[in-house]
């Protein structure tokens, strides 16, 4: 067999492997390591094995990401969620989808600490949907906007998937970071826009809540100043210079745990279940990042990203057009893969051409998390919808679809505007003080 016969081969094996719900990881691993002793030697495969868990796992930048789930975790600990959500409300809860626009906020200020979209939808569902059914929000919109608003965990830094994409292409951690703050805040504009035009068309899916008096709505807002602060010092000194990524990282933990500590709920069971999460999470992306470093060099001998690569750009489209078409395959992707696994199986195939076609790398990671996003809410797989479905388990998987399209077209207008406007996501790394 040629070596892109065996490629394919091993690409169809990968996807069979992850159908039959193999770990991305493992699975990777398995088919990198097999796919490397046909092209190249049983004792280069066993070499890889040997040492890529540990020359990758021993890198010092990556210990940001267990310390920034850390950070996460403790902010959940220490209630910083439900007090966003509380400020939110009592300043947009009286409006008509008030209670929904409050939902998007509090979500945006959690996915600044927990950077998962998992968290950030369970923690908002379990605090937004309770009120929101009180309020007798129509069940499409008040799903729709939890299920929309957690993928924003994936985008506003600090971001899991980010990190990830940094260390595959080799970009800044920092810069990545601050590329995807503005673009964050703009599609959180976006949703609340969104719920404002339902809303206004259907004023009977958002019904008002009651409106809060001035003084405690000041008291709502100071209450929430802790997880403002926290976003503040550890984003605003990766921007001045006065932190490294993994430093802002373990500033922002060790100020989260000391407000847990001072609202007293870090108790003994609380730190032990932290740690115990923290450990779990990060052991799942180290296994992802180990296994896509393995898989990577048997897709290079395959030559299946650069015969890629010289197809596409062989056809004569306009850089735009073949832009187009590869945002165009990553959301058919996404209605089946899973965001992790779409990220480190496509980046080693479609990095190169986007270096090709002279765009620039960190304004692509943007657009593509953001792509992966639709992907989060898109069915049939749409992890973030199923994660609504378990919080609302009355409600039905159509509607909670249906209340989803609004934000999905939210989110295409933010990557159009993303493409026109590109300094939407470069003017803060480009600014940055080293």
């Amino acid at each position: 067999m040629s070596p892109t016969a065996i490629g394919i081969v091993g690409m169809v094996a990968l996807l069979v492997l992850l159908f039959l719900r193999m770990p991305i990881g493992i699975a990777m691993t398995l088919v990198g390591a097999i796919g490397i002793a046909m092209l190249n030697s049983p004792d280069a495969a066993l070499s890889a094995l040997g040492s890529y868990p540990y020359s990758y796992s021993s890198v010092h930048s990556l210990s940001v990401i267990p310390l920034f789930v850390l950070m996460g975790n403790f902010a959940v600990i220490s209630g910083m969620s439900s007090d966003l959500y509380a400020a939110a409300y009592a300043w947009v809860g009286h409006r008509r989808g008030g209670l929904a626009s409050a939902t998007i906020l509090g979500c945006a200020g959690f996915a600044a600490l927990s950077g998962s979209s998992v968290a950030s939808a369970i923690t908002m569902g379990r605090v937004a949907l309770p009120e929101m059914r009180r309020y007798d929000y129509d069940v499409r919109l008040s799903t729709g906007t939890v299920a929309a608003g957690g993928t924003l965990g994936i985008l506003i830094p600090p971001s899991t998937i980010l990190i990830i994409y940094a260390i595959l292409t080799e970009q800044s951690i920092g810069r990545l970071f601050l590329a995807g703050f503005l673009p964050g805040l703009l599609l959180t504009v976006l949703f609340v826009a969104t719920i404002m035009l339902i809303t206004r068309w259907r004023p009977q899916f958002g019904p008002p809540g009651k409106r809060v008096p001035l003084a405690e709505r000041f008291a709502m807002l100071k209450r929430a100043g802790a997880l403002i602060t926290v976003v503040v010092v550890t984003i605003g000194g990766i921007y001045v210079g006065v932190f490294t990524v993994t430093e802002a990282a373990a500033v922002g933990a060790g100020l989260t745990m000391a407000h847990a500590i001072w609202r007293r709920k870090l108790t003994r069971a609380a730190l032990s279940d932290a740690l115990l999460q923290t450990v779990r999470t990060t052991a799942m992306v180290f296994l992802i990042l180990i296994g896509a470093h393995i898989f990577s060099p048997f897709l290079a001998m395959t030559r299946i990203p650069t015969d890629l690569a010289d197809s596409l750009l062989a056809l004569g489209l306009p850089n735009l057009g073949v832009l187009a078409v590869i945002l165009v395959a990553y959301i058919v992707l996404g209605m089946f893969l899973e965001g992790f696994a779409m990220l480190v199986l496509t980046v080693p195939i479609v990095f190169p051409i986007i270096l090709e076609l002279g765009y620039d790398p960190i304004w692509f990671g943007i657009i593509m998390v953001i792509v992966l996003e639709m992907g989060l809410i898109s069915p049939p797989v749409g992890i973030n919808v199923f994660v609504v479905k378990g919080v609302a388990e009355d409600v039905p998987m159509g509607k909670i679809f249906a209340g989803i399209i609004p934000f999905w077209i939210a989110m295409l207008v933010c990557v159009v505007l993303l493409i026109i406007f590109p300094q939407i996501a470069l003017i803060l790394p480009n600014s940055m003080i080293s």
